[in-house]
C-alpha cells in the first residue's frame, strides 16, 4: 500500500512512484507511436485516411467509461471487504490476547502468541506463501508450520489450548465459550479472505472490457488523424492512458492480497497485531513499528 502526501498541483503530472504509469507504459508508448506514423502519413499525403464520423468514436468511447466503472466498482468491493476482514481480524487477536492473559495471567502465553501467529500466517496463506519464520516464532509444533491450511492448523491449536484451560478449571466454561467466539470470528475471517483470493472476478467480463479497449484505442488514431493533426499523438496518448490505466488499476485492486503498490499491507497489519499482544503480555522489548519501505506497507 502507498503511504505518502498528496501531491503538490505541479507534482500531478510528473508523479511516478505510485501512480499506474510504470505497469501500462508499453500501451502508452505504442498507441503514441501508432498515432505519430498514422498522423505523419496524413500530413504528408503519403496516404489519406477517410473521414470517420466522431459519433461512433463517443457512443464506443461511453460504453467504455460505463463498464469500466462497472468493473472497477467491483473491483473496490472485493479490495474494501479485504480490508474489512483484516479490521476484523486485529479486533479478535486482541480480544483473545486480552482474555487470555486476564483470565490466565501473563505466565500462560501461549494463546496470545498463537493470536499474533494467526495474523503472520493468514498474510503467507492468502499470498500463496510458505510460512516463514515470523509464524514459527509462535507455534510450537511443527504440524502446524506443514500443514496445507496453516491458518486453519493454528485455529485448531487455539481451541486446543482453551480445552485445555477448561480442563485444568484455568478458566470457566463461560469464558472458554468467549474465547471460542473469538477464535470462531478468526476462522471467519479466514473463510472471507480465502472467498477474495480463490474466487476472482470473472474471466469473460474482464476479458471482453480489455478487448474492447485495445480496439478502441488501436482505431481511434485512424479516426483522429485527418481531423485532430498534429494533436493526434496526444489525445490517443491521454484516451490510453485513461482506459489502460482504469483497467490496471481494476487489475490490482480486484487481487487486494497479493504484493503491489495498491494492495493491502498485510505483514504491516500482522506486525500491528504482534505489538499490541506483546504489550499486552508485558514484554518490555517490542517489536518495531511497521514503517513503509521508502513509501510502501507491505
Amino acid at each position: 500500500m502507498i503511504v505518502r502526501d498528496p501531491p503538490r498541483p505541479w507534482e500531478v503530472l510528473f508523479t511516478l512512484r505510485g501512480s499506474i504509469l510504470p505497469a501500462i507504459w508499453p500501451q502508452l508508448v505504442f498507441i503514441t507511436l501508432l498515432s505519430a506514423v498514422l498522423t505523419w502519413l496524413d500530413l504528408s499525403g503519403r496516404f489519406s485516411f477517410p473521414d470517420i464520423s466522431p459519433l461512433p468514436f463517443s457512443l464506443i468511447g461511453i460504453a467504455l467509461s460505463i463498464f469500466s466503472g462497472f468493473r472497477n466498482s467491483a473491483s473496490y468491493e472485493r479490495w474494501w471487504e479485504g480490508r474489512k476482514l483484516l479490521s476484523d481480524m486485529v479486533v479478535h487477536c486482541r480480544s483473545v490476547a486480552r482474555l487470555a492473559v486476564a483470565h490466565m495471567g501473563q505466565g500462560n502465553t501461549g494463546l496470545a502468541r498463537l493470536a499474533i501467529a494467526f495474523a503472520y500466517a493468514l498474510a503467507h496463506h492468502v499470498r500463496g506463501e510458505a510460512m516463514g519464520p515470523d509464524v514459527a516464532r509462535f507455534v510450537p509444533e511443527e504440524g502446524a508450520l506443514a500443514a496445507r491450511n496453516g491458518p486453519e492448523a493454528i485455529l485448531m491449536l487455539m481451541s486446543r489450548s482453551i480445552a485445555a484451560a477448561v480442563a485444568s478449571r484455568q478458566i470457566s466454561d463461560a469464558m472458554a465459550q468467549e474465547l471460542e467466539d473469538q477464535v470462531t470470528g478468526l476462522g471467519t475471517v479466514l473463510a472471507g479472505a480465502e472467498r477474495i483470493r480463490f474466487t476472482p472476478l470473472p474471466y469473460a467480463y474482464a476479458l471482453l472490457l480489455d478487448r474492447t479497449v485495445y480496439l478502441f484505442c488501436l482505431l481511434l488514431p485512424f479516426g483522429l488523424a485527418p481531423v485532430a493533426g498534429l494533436w493526434t499523438p496526444i489525445l490517443g496518448a491521454i484516451v490510453a492512458y485513461t482506459f489502460f490505466g482504469l483497467g490496471a488499476l481494476g487489475d490490482e485492486l480486484a487481487t487486494p492480497f497479493r504484493p503491489g503498490e495498491n494492495t493491502l499491507p498485510l505483514l504491516a497489519i500482522a506486525a500491528t497485531v504482534e505489538i499490541n499482544v506483546s504489550e499486552k503480555l508485558g514484554l518490555s522489548v517490542l517489536p518495531p513499528d511497521p514503517r513503509p519501505h521508502d513509501y510502501l506497507l507491505t
